[in-house]
Parts: C-alpha cells; sequence; structure tokens
C-alpha cells in the first residue's frame, strides 16, 4: 500500500491522505473545490467542479493513474438543483471515458463548498 501526496493538489485538512494505491488500484479521497495553496475557489458550481476535476487529475497523475483510468466516481452535491450544471461539467472531463457513478445530495460539505469527488482508478 502507497499513499499519494502532490503539491499540484491541495494538502488533506484531516488525518487522511490524497489518494492510496493498493496493488493496481487508486482510491482518492474526497476533492474538493480548494486550490494547490488550500484557498477555496469562488463562484458556482462550475467553477468548484472544474476546480474539483483539476484536483483530481492531480492525484491521478501522481498515483500513475488519470481521468482515463477512472472505473468508478462518487459525486456529492450540496443541491441537486445544481445537478444539470455539474453534469455538463462531468461530461466535458469524462468526454470519452463513461466510468460508473454515484451522486449523492448531502446536507453539508467541508468547509461548505457544493460539490465533491472521489474516485476509484486502475493504474495503467
Amino acid at each position: 500500500m502507497r499513499q499519494v501526496q502532490t503539491n499540484q493538489a491541495p494538502a488533506a485538512i484531516g488525518p487522511y491522505s490524497q489518494g492510496i494505491v493498493v496493488n493496481n488500484m487508486f482510491f482518492s479521497s474526497g476533492q474538493i473545490p480548494l486550490t494547490p495553496a488550500g484557498e477555496l475557489v469562488s463562484g458556482g458550481i462550475k467553477e468548484q467542479t472544474e476546480q474539483v476535476f483539476k484536483n483530481l487529475q492531480a492525484v491521478l497523475a501522481e498515483a500513475g493513474a488519470s481521468l482515463d483510468s477512472v472505473v468508478k466516481a462518487t459525486v456529492f452535491i450540496k443541491n441537486m438543483d445544481d445537478f444539470a450544471e455539474l453534469n455538463n461539467i462531468y461530461g466535458e472531463f469524462f468526454a470519452g471515458h463513461k466510468p460508473a457513478r454515484s451522486t449523492v445530495e448531502v446536507a453539508r460539505l467541508p468547509k461548505d463548498v457544493l460539490v465533491e469527488i472521489e474516485v476509484i482508478a486502475l493504474i495503467k
């Protein structure tokens, strides 16, 4: 088992790692819309979702994976009214590859963000 850590994504804000590699599988922690410097991205669901995907791309790359190797994504959204816009951004990042996905509306997320996404990916 190997911990994944990159400065290209925000540091963990608690007692966990950005991700873990086990054999040929990568399991990310939930990524929220913080910049690598730890600052919350301003704007709505579009801007926050784009930052989450930038963070995911960074931790995936550090693990030796990519969005193309994601097999499962779990999306936590604060307001299901934002689902259509989130789905549009999600579709841009997963343009040719469509991993399995769950989307759950939640009452509250860390730092009161609008979205958090975690992924499971194969290491190629």
